[in-house]
């Protein structure tokens, strides 16, 4: 269980990173308008968690 528990947050980081990097959600959007930066990572880390999900936990 721990092992796939350490597999899942490594996957979030990286799909998160990617996303990020994707959609232009950088630390110079968090400066400019706070709240937009909020919006988006919300939106990025809930897409993230159900990609690991569908990959790695209920795959199993």
């Amino acid at each position: 269980m721990a092992e796939i528990d350490a597999a899942c947050k490594t996957r979030l980081d990286i799909i998160e990173t990617a996303l990020m990097r994707r959609e232009g959600v950088t630390e110079a959007l968090k400066a400019a308008d706070q709240m937009e930066w909020v919006r988006r990572m919300n939106s990025i880390h809930s897409r993230a968690e159900e990609i690991v999900l569908h990959e790695l936990v209920y795959t199993e």
